[in-house]
């Protein structure tokens, strides 16, 4: 059985060699043997494999005899949410994300929302899908739930509805789920939306939902210039990642919406914690510092920020890439959450998006993450750490390497799955310097790569 669907947080492959009904009924069995959960949610994107698979998963998880609790279309953050606030004793949404299209997969949690992954269950529930397995002694029963509504007032919690005025936004769910979600926020919002890409559509008529490709930027960027809009979002098609647009269609590198989002929580809790990851910080450090919070370095990845801020109790945590991750929401990421303080905030105080991230960006420039592929990437690695160390003001191991010095910083890291470096460079108040010790590190990785 190839069991290569299995990754080191979710499972994700090509349908149907790498995953299919017949596994995804097996994987359920083993999830319930595994957990011991007797109440478990399932939900599924749309794709059009997704239908198939979550049946499958479902008559699995009830022949092991777990009740299943079925939510059906919907993004991961619903699972995540309808877990918590139901709960459940675990949840499982069926999704790829914004892979291709032919590809399918899970992402799993147990109670609270607890991711499960590699190092908590994944490989035990893996592993046991090569053993033979026999129905429990009374079987699970199906039953459909409604969870959209409570998922609806739980977003709408986190702004103050008297605070909101009419405003033009530009959304596109890329023929995602997020279109569903965005028509009931429709009723209880002063805003007129601009809906591109809006239909559910597993086909993928414009291509699969990846905002954070630069060729998939433009559709979202035109009609915010083309309707006057005041900002821009765009999703993955499963919706737990959200893109900003300014209102003049300029995409908004997520390290700055990180710094926004922190300052904009703390405002509203009068300080509190706040996780971000080691790639791009000094922003980040500034705004949450001036607003009277404490921000805390993770390890990047759901699982470590999720976990870090259980352990810190903290209000919020970000990511550059996107994923943003809230106390109030079973400490996990939302795409729905984000955007609706970042319209919040433009309606507090009457500011455009571009002025409020013009001077962050100008405070702090950064390069962007920059991808490379190295042939040993941890050789490379500790080539530089062992150049750049001599003189700098400080060399953290949170996650790769990064090292700072007074007036720029960088951080190098390996990816988890490929021989890829990411290389991310800020400065302070100094596009030149940003972008001179960029080409210098990029010059250095290639001679390295020789």
């Amino acid at each position: 059985m190839d069991l290569s669907c299995f990754k080191a947080y979710d499972l994700r492959g090509r349908v149907p060699d790498q995953l299919n009904p017949a596994l995804a009924e097996r994987i359920g069995r083993a999830y319930v043997e595994i957990t011991g959960a007797k109440k478990v949610i399932v939900g599924y994107d749309i794709r059009l494999s997704s239908p198939d698979i979550a049946e499958a998963l479902s008559s699995g998880l009830m022949a092991a005899g777990a009740d299943v609790f079925d939510i059906g279309l919907c993004g991961t953050e619903m699972v995540y949410f309808a877990t918590s606030h139901y709960d459940m004793d675990g949840g499982i949404m069926v999704t790829a994300s914004h892979n291709p299209k032919d590809h399918n997969g899970m992402k799993m949690v147990g109670p609270q929302s607890r991711p499960i992954s590699s190092d908590n269950g994944l490989n035990d529930i893996r592993d046991r899908v090569l053993e033979p397995f026999t129905d429990a002694p009374t079987l699970g029963r199906h039953e459909p739930l409604e969870a959209m509504s409570a998922y609806i007032d739980h977003l709408l919690g986190y702004v103050d509805a008297a605070a909101l005025k009419p405003m033009t936004i530009a959304v596109n769910a890329g023929n995602g789920g997020a279109g569903l979600v965005i028509d009931e926020l429709e009723q209880h919002l002063p805003f007129e939306f601009v809906k591109v890409h809006h239909q559910p559509d597993g086909h993928f008529p414009n291509g699969v939902p990846n905002p954070i490709l630069p060729e998939n930027r433009s559709a979202t960027a035109d009609a915010v210039i083309a309707e006057g809009a005041a900002m821009g979002i765009a999703w993955d098609g499963d919706y737990d990642r959200c893109f900003f647009f300014d209102e003049n269609g300029r995409f908004i590198e997520g390290y700055y919406i990180v710094g926004l989002l922190a300052d904009q929580f703390l405002r509203k809790t009068g300080g509190g914690k706040v996780i971000h990851d080691p790639r791009l910080t000094w922003n980040t450090l500034d705004l949450v510092a001036a607003a009277g919070g404490e921000a805390i370095e993770s390890k990047t990845g759901h699982a470590f920020i999720k976990q870090r801020m259980r352990d810190e109790d903290a209000v919020y945590g970000g990511e550059m890439s996107a994923h943003h991750y809230f106390r109030d929401f079973a400490y996990c990421d939302s795409g729905m959450i984000p955007w609706l303080l970042v319209a919040e905030r433009l309606c507090q105080s009457g500011q455009t998006l571009s002025s409020l991230i013009d001077a962050r960006i100008e405070a702090y420039p950064a390069s962007g993450e920059i991808n490379r592929t190295i042939a040993d990437p941890a050789k490379v690695i500790a080539a530089i750490e062992a150049k750049y160390s001599v003189g700098a003001k400080s060399v953290s191991h949170v996650d790769g390497v990064s090292i700072e010095f007074d007036h720029w910083r960088f951080n190098l890291r390996m990816s988890n799955t490929e021989p890829v470096v990411r290389l991310n460079v800020e400065s302070r108040a100094d596009i030149p310097l940003m972008e001179a010790k960029t080409e210098e590190l990029l010059a250095e990785m290639e001679r390295l790569n020789q």
